[in-house]
C-alpha cells in the first residue's frame, strides 16, 4: 500500500508466530506502533520493538500513559489521543482514527524475583481507522465483543479491509464476526485473526467463512507470516 510499516497488537504469540520474525530486528523499518489495549499478547514486545526502531507508539490515552510511567515508551515517541479523534503520524497523507471496540484493558506486570503481579490502569480498549495514501481504508478493530456503532463505523468510514477477531469467549464469535462483516461493516476484504490460541478461543476461519455464506466481501484466511497487498 505504502512504504511505511504500521504495526498493530493483534494475536500471534510465540507459538504461531514464524521463526523469522521472532527476531524483532527481522521486521526492518516500523513508523509507527497501533497498541489497541492493554494485554501482555498485545504489549509485549512494543518497549523493545519501539526501542530497536525508534517508531512512534499510539494508543489510548490512558493506556498511554501508564506505559510512559512504567518506563515503556519515552513521553516524546508517544501519542495519546481519544476515540473519534485522527491524527497523522505516520505522515501528512495518512490519517489514524481511534474508534470504539468493546473489551478490558489493563497492564500486568510480573516482578520475576518475587514473582508478583502488579495490575496498572490500561485505558479504554479501542480499534483503528488507517487511510493510506491511496484511499485505501484498513479497520483493524482490536479485540472485541460485537456492538451496535460497529454500523456507525460501516457507514462513517467506509473501510475497505477489516482485520476482524473471531476467537469467541473474549472476542467476537464466527457467527457474531459474520454478522458485523455482512450486516453492519460490508467491507471489500477481511482478514480474521485472535483465534486458536487459547483453548477458549475455538473460533476457526472456516467457520467464520461458513457463517457469512454467500458474501461479496474477500474473506483471506491468511497463515502467520503471509503477506498481502491491496
Amino acid at each position: 500500500m505504502n512504504a511505511n510499516k504500521i504495526i498493530a497488537g493483534s494475536q500471534l504469540g510465540p507459538r504461531t508466530n514464524p521463526q523469522q520474525y521472532k527476531n524483532l530486528d527481522s521486521l526492518g523499518k516500523v513508523d509507527v506502533i497501533l497498541v489497541t489495549h492493554g494485554h501482555g499478547d498485545h504489549t509485549g514486545d512494543v518497549s523493545e520493538l519501539a526501542k530497536r526502531t525508534g517508531a512512534t507508539v499510539l494508543g489510548p490515552a490512558g493506556l498511554i500513559a501508564t506505559m510512559i510511567d512504567l518506563g515503556w515508551v519515552a513521553s516524546d515517541k508517544a501519542v495519546r489521543f481519544g476515540k473519534g479523534c485522527r491524527v497523522n503520524t505516520a505522515g501528512p497523507q495518512i490519517s489514524i482514527t481511534q474508534v470504539r471496540a468493546e473489551h478490558s484493558s489493563e497492564v500486568t506486570v510480573t516482578d520475576p524475583a518475587k514473582k508478583k503481579t502488579t495490575t496498572y490502569p490500561g485505558g479504554e480498549p479501542c480499534g483503528f481507522i488507517v487511510e493510506m495514501e491511496n484511499g485505501v481504508k484498513i479497520y483493524h478493530m482490536g479485540d472485541t465483543g460485537l456492538f451496535g456503532d460497529m454500523r456507525f463505523i460501516g457507514e462513517y468510514y467506509k473501510p475497505d479491509l477489516i482485520m476482524i477477531p473471531i476467537g469467541g469467549h473474549f472476542v467476537m464469535d464466527p457467527r457474531d464476526a459474520a454478522y458485523a462483516t455482512e450486516k453492519m461493516i460490508k467491507p471489500k476484504f477481511a482478514i480474521s485473526f485472535h483465534y486458536g490460541r487459547f483453548p477458549v478461543l475455538r473460533g476457526t476461519p472456516q467457520e467464520y467463512q461458513a457463517a457469512l455464506g454467500q458474501t461479496p466481501t474477500q474473506i483471506f484466511p491468511i497463515s502467520p507470516g503471509d503477506k498481502l497487498s491491496f
